[in-house]
């Protein structure tokens, strides 16, 4: 198990102002049982009390991953959003999330995972009425560290075939996160080995969103994290050619877009 306050260090990658979150919740990682690793990256627990304090918003840059949320007051499966994602905290609570590899929820679904983009849908549609039982015990449990085996032992109950064609998605999309040298739908199809058109049928199959949109929002979550170094000057110029993008106009534009400000009211922010 990985804990930090949402604000340290450990921030994940695509929380905007993480400076902003400090004191306010707790995360914590947990690692899935071995037979659900190659379906699941890892399991996260939030938990906040703000009891006499104002409510708090926290923004999310999304990752190219569905997540199964136990949570008030029912489960909910949310797709991939593909805008940016808002949580709410106010008085006390927590949750705890399942996050799937891109690819990996694909084999519980059973169909194609964009007809989740930017939707939540109840847990009970995929999972059935049992999901209903196991939030219950997951909103009681008040150890941490008890939460991964409630997970693990409703997971693993309902463990699909693996399916290999879900492993090379992943594998694809972990390239064209962690490349910024990629930055057109086609550089990443030749890395992959595939025609542009098979990489956007499998992103539509599996991940839920398109490989251009895969590509553009790793650049906007390295932009972000720069942004939100204390004490360091962006030289936004500088930083758009990193990401590979035409001009600093090209890069505002598509920044502002997603998270509502331009890069550099964002920083100062």
């Amino acid at each position: 198990m990985t804990s930090a306050d949402a604000g340290g260090a450990e921030a994940p990658r695509g929380v905007l102002h993480p400076q902003g979150a400090v004191g306010r919740f707790t995360l914590d990682r947990f690692e899935p049982a071995a037979a659900l690793a190659p379906f699941v990256e890892f399991y996260w627990n939030v938990r906040w009390d703000l009891r006499g304090q104002p409510p708090y918003e926290q923004k999310v840059l999304s990752h190219p991953n569905v997540h199964l949320v136990f949570e008030e007051p029912r489960a909910g499966v949310y797709g991939v959003d593909r805008g940016l994602f808002v949580r709410r905290l106010e008085g006390h609570g927590q949750v705890l999330g399942v996050k799937f590899h891109p690819g990996g929820f694909r084999p519980f679904w059973g169909r194609p995972v964009q007809e989740l983009a930017d939707r939540v849908v109840p847990a009970t549609e995929v999972f059935g009425s049992a999901v209903e039982e196991t939030n219950r015990h997951v909103l009681l449990e008040e150890g941490p560290s008890a939460l991964a085996d409630i997970a693990d032992a409703f997971l693993l109950q309902r463990l699909p075939a693996l399916d290999p064609q879900a492993v090379e998605v992943a594998a694809m999309v972990e390239t064209a996160t962690t490349d910024h040298a990629l930055v057109r739908v086609e550089q990443l199809a030749e890395r992959c080995g595939v025609s542009a058109r098979t990489l956007q049928r499998l992103f539509a199959e599996y991940v839920g969103a398109g490989p251009k949109w895969v590509l553009r929002r790793a650049r906007l979550h390295e932009a972000a994290q720069r942004a939100d170094e204390q004490g360091v000057t962006v030289d936004w110029a500088v930083l758009a050619t990193d990401l590979g993008y035409a001009d600093q106009a090209h890069f505002s534009r598509d920044f502002t877009a997603v998270v509502g400000l331009p890069p550099t009211r964002y920083a100062q922010r």
